[in-house]
């Protein structure tokens, strides 16, 4: 069964986003969304969820290397859970762990130094946890 899903990669001023098929389990990386001490404009995100109408949507889950939580983790948490109230989509968290370095050095690959602008990363970021989830539930 095809599925096609939204990624999110929250953060307090940025949250990336990232729109892919479980048939390809690709990803691409769509405009990241301003934030304002983590409350996106939920517009803008409302676009969104309209224009995909994805099966799913995957929100990254910072936590430490050792596994822990973070003040960051239960702010990611708080996203989903409003997600799944505001737009009744089913919601699925997915670690992240290595996706920011990953990104950054993907980024760095692709572009060097001049291509790591913050919204970039963010949806690099997005792709990656995206893909990552399509890869643990293919």
């Amino acid at each position: 069964m095809e599925l096609t899903a939204i990624a999110f990669d929250f953060g307090t001023k940025s949250i990336g986003c990232a729109v892919g098929q479980s048939i390809t389990g690709t990803a691409q990386g769509l405009p990241a969304f301003k934030a304002q001490d983590g409350v996106p404009d939920w517009n803008a995100i409302e676009r969104v969820i309209k224009e995909w109408r994805p099966d799913i949507v995957v929100v990254g889950l910072p936590l430490n290397m050792d596994g822990t939580e973070q003040m960051l983790t239960l702010r990611a948490k708080k996203f989903a859970a409003r997600l799944h109230g505001r737009f009744g989509v089913k919601v699925q968290l997915q670690d992240e762990r290595l996706t920011t370095t990953q990104a950054r050095a993907e980024i760095f690959e692709r572009g060097g130094f001049k291509a790591l602008q913050k919204g970039k990363i963010d949806s690099i970021s997005a792709c990656l946890i995206l893909e990552s989830w399509f890869e643990e539930n293919g």
